[in-house]
C-alpha cells in the first residue's frame, strides 16, 4: 500500500494509506483545502515520513518534523533537526537552558 499526507498551508492534517489510483476514483471525494502527497515509511523519499503536525517544504520536497528546541537547526541533507553540539554515546537528554547534554542516572 502507498501513504498520503493532506497538507494544509504548509502543514500535515492527516496521513492515509490507499492506492494511488484512489484519488481518481468516483469513490474519491476531498473537497477541503490541501493537497496530498505521497509520503513512505522508509523515509527514502521526502525526508521523513509524514506525521501529523510535521510541516512540508516544496523547495526541499521534504516532510518535516517539529523543532524539538528553539537551539537546534536543520540539517536540509537529512531533514532532520541536530542539536548544537553533538550527543555524546550513552544515556543523554538535551538541557536547553545550559545547552549542554545532561547525563541519565540509573
Amino acid at each position: 500500500m502507498t501513504h498520503f499526507a493532506k497538507v494544509v498551508d504548509g502543514i500535515v492534517t492527516r496521513v492515509i494509506v490507499a492506492e494511488p489510483d484512489f484519488f481518481s476514483t468516483s469513490g474519491f471525494i476531498d473537497d477541503s483545502p490541501g493537497t496530498w502527497i505521497q509520503t513512505y515509511k522508509d523515509a527514502s523519499q521526502r525526508g521523513n515520513y509524514a506525521g501529523i503536525g510535521y510541516k512540508y517544504d516544496p523547495e526541499l520536497d521534504a516532510f518535516i518534523g517539529k523543532q524539538p528546541y528553539p537551539s537546534w537547526t536543520l540539517d536540509e541533507a537529512t531533514c532532520t533537526w541536530e542539536a548544537p553540539i553533538p550527543r555524546p554515546d550513552g544515556d543523554y537528554v538535551w538541557n536547553e537552558e545550559t545547552q549542554t547534554w545532561d547525563q541519565i542516572d540509573d
